[in-house]
């Protein structure tokens, strides 16, 4: 009873958390002039992975890698495949090549990175491997920044004036202060989430590779589920395309580059195939991006019979 009541306000603090920080957000991109897609990539993408980083290093820490690794690739395909699919369907999300293609090719080169460490690693990937992908990761912000950077210098010739100013803005300190509230409640409620869920599954006897696939993974995916149906629900296409593909790259090279400095990841050889999974997932879905430009109901339908496969081999 206790644990279903937690349950129950861990996801009201994740729908009320994920509608302000959303809000908040696409505001600091306006005062910011950085286009919200950057936003997304960076300030969303970290603050929605919280529970990961959570989840991933505390079970590095008490040595339980498989969590660490099954956790994140679980929550990847989850945000890549079941979000994007479930979005799509419910509304068809235009998508601009020039502002989220080549940050969806570095979240497929980070998981072809993993996978590649998982298998010269043999039954573990070492310490080397966790500075790779931090390195990596570094490499990849760099680059970020320099983009939000170009890109707020062009914004700087557009006329103001052709916008309509608010009656009365908020002032910044305000937004500053909605986004990290927002983000707060979205990384308690997930907790609070997370928590619940496991603790009625290992009741169960339910294994901790499954555990990390499924309800930890969707669990701790709840804060991007919610941020991202929300801006789709607002029209922000590229801030809920963007958030996702930042997600899964921070997931990847940032928490699991640091829980494999924290100890040696152990390797699971079935995580191999769902590592694998994962790349096949996002080369179909960038594939959907390049052919049609938009994804649809067809494309959101097919990606989320995709994920309900790999779901039923999982479970079997």
């Amino acid at each position: 009873m206790v644990s279903a009541l937690l349950l129950l306000l861990g996801f009201a603090l994740l729908i009320k958390g994920a509608d302000i920080f959303v809000s908040a957000s696409v505001g600091i991109a306006k005062r910011l002039k950085i286009p919200p897609v950057i936003i997304g990539l960076t300030i969303v993408a970290m603050g929605t992975s919280a529970p990961e980083v959570v989840i991933s290093v505390t079970a590095s820490l008490r040595g339980a890698n498989a969590l660490a690794i099954s956790n994140v690739v679980g929550s990847n395909s989850f945000n890549l495949m079941f979000i994007i699919g479930l979005c799509a369907l419910i509304r068809a999300l235009p998508v601009k090549l020039h502002e989220i293609s080549k940050d969806f090719w570095v979240s497929i080169i980070a998981a072809a990175l993993l996978l590649g460490l998982k298998l010269l690693g043999g039954e573990h990937i070492p310490r080397l491997g966790g500075f790779i992908l931090l390195a990596a990761f570094a490499i990849y912000m760099v680059a970020l920044i320099r983009q939000a950077l170009k890109a707020r210098h062009e914004l700087k010739g557009i006329d103001e004036k052709a916008e309509k100013p608010e009656s009365k803005p908020r002032p910044f300190a305000l937004i500053i202060f909605l986004a990290v509230l927002g983000c707060a409640m979205i990384v308690f409620g997930g907790q609070l989430t997370v928590d619940n869920a496991t603790q009625i599954a290992l009741s169960l006897g339910v294994t901790e590779r499954v555990i990390g696939l499924t309800i930890v993974a969707m669990g701790t995916s709840l804060p991007e589920l919610i941020t991202c149906l929300l801006a789709c629900k607002r029209g922000e296409n590229e801030f809920a395309i963007g958030s996702i593909v930042g997600a899964n790259i921070f997931n990847i090279m940032f928490i699991l580059g640091i829980a494999g400095l924290i100890s040696p990841l152990e390797i699971d050889q079935a995580l191999v195939f769902d590592t694998a999974f994962l790349i096949v997932g996002s080369l179909v879905a960038i594939k959907f991006v390049y052919s049609g430009k938009t994804l649809g109901k067809r494309e959101g339908l097919v990606m989320l019979l995709m994920y309900a496969g790999y779901m039923t081999w999982v479970l079997i």
